[in-house]
Parts: C-alpha cells; structure tokens; sequence
C-alpha cells in the first residue's frame, strides 16, 4: 500500500525532472540562436541563484535536513528557566560561557531531534488501519536514513523503531515474515531513535484511531509533561516520579461500559542518556515512593517517558525477540562458534553499542545468523531484550521526550508543534 504510494510518488517527481530538464535545454538552445540571449542569461542567473538555495521537504520525507538548514545550524529546542535556587543560572555568564564550548554538541543533538520531528509528522499523517507494522517501521525507518544521511556509526537510526500494540508497551519491532496489521481498534506505540556522531534523540507518541482511547492517550500525555516541569539539576529523581503519579491518579477510562483506573506501569522508567549509549545510569521513576533521591546534573541528557495502563500496571517479557544491543561491559569474552565470532564482528561494525533488531541485520545482509546470535546472548556479549508486555486485553501508552539539563536553561530537545 504504501510501497505503491511511494513508487507512484517517486514517478512523478522524475517525469517533474524530466518536463523540467526539457525546458532547459529549451532554454539553452533559444541561446545558441542568439535571440534573447540578455533575457536568457538573466533566467541562468536566476536559476543557478535557486539551486543554491534552501530546499523544501518532500513527501515522502527524502531530502537531508543538511540541504534544508543550509547554515548547518539547526533548531532549539523549547526552552524554560530553571526555578528556585537554579534561577540564577539564567542569566549567568559563566554559565553561558560553558554552553559556548559544547555547542558543537547541542548541534549534533538538534539535528537529530529535526529529523525526528519531520519524519514523525509524515509519519503521524500516513499511518492508517489496514498497513502492516512492517510498511510503518520501513516508512519511518527510510525516512530517517534519508534525513540524516545514514553514515555508518556518525549518523543514523538510534535504535530499533519501536510498534507495540495494545497490551505491549515496549521493546516489539516486526521481524523479517511478520504479517501483524494495524487495526481501527489498536492502540499502538511510536517509539524511534535519530543519532549525530552517537548523540541520541528518543522520542514516542501513541497512535488510537478509535476515540474511546483517546482518554488513555491524553493521560500519557499530560504525565510525561508534569516530569518535564518537575526535571532539573539538583532535582531528585523520586520528586518527579511522584510528580508523574499524582497525575496518573486523576484518570480513569471507560471502554465498553466497564470504568478503568489509569495506572503507571511501575516498571518502567525514563533514563538517562549518553553518546551511543541510549540507557546510561540514572533511571528516572514514574511512581511516587521510589526511594531513588539521586539528583539530576548539570550537562545530562534525559528521556523523559511515562507508560499507562488499563491493566495491572505492571509489564513482564513475553514474546518473540526483536531488539537486542551490544553490551557495554562485558569485557573480553572467548567464543568457540566461529558463526558467533564473525556475527559480533559485523554487530560492533554497523551498530557499535547501537540497539539494533533482526531486521537491521536481514538488511546488510546477514544470514543464518540466530544460532549466532543466541550464542552471543548466552556468554553476555549481547543483551536481548523481549517485548514488553501487561496483561492480555489490556491497554497501555506512552509519551516520551528528550530533555538536556543545559548549563543555563532545560531544553526540550524533541519538543515539536505535534507534542
């Protein structure tokens, strides 16, 4: 379905190239004739003026962010002061100095979190019942390689895109052969990645067409925002999960003439995040009475991301794996099957400590590589990790962005005019 949209939509932008490459020659052969030749060196002019400019995005999503923002400076984020003993920071030139160093940084980050915000919006317009999970993960997922100019491990997809439906919340991407198809009555979650030079956008949206869920969604929503609010440095990383709870606590949802508590899921967690390293140390709570007083720092970089549930609020790992990582600290480990061996080869080429799926490795060619693959997951070498999932029938959400505790202010990196 979409496949065809696209093949149909590429064609006519080459036969637009072609009509377009017609008038041209046109053009230059009205030149050689000498006649006009004042007013045709006049149109080269201005054509050649336009080439140098600035391009639009297309549809689908095609053209590089780089050729868009042309200066290479991208947007910031949406801005907010920091409040009570941290309010100082505002207008500290101190503070504004140490910004001055990192911009190069805060750069990268922008870049990633524009190409989040112009894939999601085509993505957020096309997906619709009827299209199997594969064509939205593969929609998204081209999308965000054309924009960011796929480039080894300098820039690319963050991670796994993340389409979990209904009772699961996380961690399920389609493998190769899935048939799974988006239905009216499905509730499912977005939840992808965009990396510059290891620097890490994750952000997640819930998509329902039925509006019965529409309650589910909203009450995502606003408790991932009073997390936002509640972040900052020196704050303690309880403080916002209770700031996170107390909102959970006003809603409730009826679906089909039965009323549900909405519950956070009490096991999942934001996190901090570090280059190349999408969960760094720090867990960030969605309940209230966590215990966890840590305090956030200066200079970190969040996922701000609450889950919902009609359920129990409480997920387990259920399911065909999918998304899988290279550990961070498993030191050397000896392995015996040459087929495991050559596989991490190819993993620490491509992906680093990048999450990666099945798919991923489908696509650079790897084959007969599960024997492999549970090879280096049973020596600890390679962490999987299942879907997640709460009880059957029920449903959950989710809303996540990206936060960066700057020096003088917090950005919402992710922040967009869809949320």
């Amino acid at each position: 379905m979409v496949a065809a949209e696209e093949v149909k939509q590429v064609t006519e932008k080459l036969e637009e190239t072609h009509i377009e490459s017609a008038e041209e020659n046109h053009d230059q052969a009205t030149e050689d004739t000498g006649a006009g030749s004042e007013a045709a060196a006049k149109k080269k002019k201005k054509n050649k003026k336009k080439k140098k400019g600035p391009k639009t995005q297309t549809e689908p999503p095609t053209v590089p962010v780089s050729k868009i923002y042309t200066n290479k400076v991208y947007p910031v984020g949406e801005c907010h002061d920091y409040v009570n003993d941290n309010l100082w920071r505002t207008t500290s030139e101190e503070k504004r100095a140490e910004e001055r160093l990192k911009e190069e940084d805060y750069n990268d980050l922008r870049k990633a979190a524009e190409v989040h915000r112009q894939v999601r919006a085509y993505a957020r317009k096309m997906i619709k019942p009827g299209m199997t999970l594969t064509e939205i993960a593969e929609l998204i997922e081209n999308g965000t390689r054309a924009l960011v100019e796929e480039n080894g491990l300098e820039a690319g997809i963050g991670f796994p895109t993340g389409l979990s439906l209904n009772h699961c919340a996380a961690h399920f991407t389609p493998n190769a052969g899935d048939k799974t198809v988006l239905s009216y009555d499905d509730v499912m979650k977005v939840d992808f990645g965009v990396h510059v030079k290891g620097r890490i956008v994750d952000s997640a949206f819930t998509v329902n067409f039925n509006p019965k869920f529409d309650k589910l969604v909203e009450a995502a929503r606003e408790a991932t925002y009073a997390g936002i609010k509640e972040a900052g440095i020196d704050v303690r990383l309880c403080d916002i999960g209770a700031a996170v709870h107390e909102v959970y606590d006003s809603y409730e949802i009826e679906l089909d003439g039965k009323t549900y508590d909405i519950k956070p899921i009490r096991n999942l967690n934001g996190h901090t995040i570090e280059p190349y390293k999408i969960h760094a140390g720090k867990s960030v709570p969605i309940v209230r009475d966590s215990g966890d007083e840590t305090k956030l720092e200066e200079g970190e970089q969040l996922a701000i991301e609450t889950f919902c549930s009609t359920g129990r609020g409480y997920v387990i790992e259920d399911g065909e794996c999918s998304h899988y990582a290279k550990s961070t600290d498993s030191g050397f480990v000896p392995l015996r099957l040459a087929r495991a061996k050559s596989l991490l080869s190819t993993i620490t080429k491509n992906f680093g400590t990048l999450p990666f799926c099945r798919r991923y490795l489908d696509r650079i060619g790897e084959e007969k590589y599960l024997m492999g693959l549970r090879n280096l997951v049973d020596a600890g070498v390679v962490t999987a990790y299942p879907p997640l999932v709460d009880t059957k029938g029920s449903y959950t959400a989710q809303l996540e962005h990206t936060i960066l505790l700057r020096p003088t202010c917090k950005e919402i990196v992710s922040k967009g005019d869809d949320y």
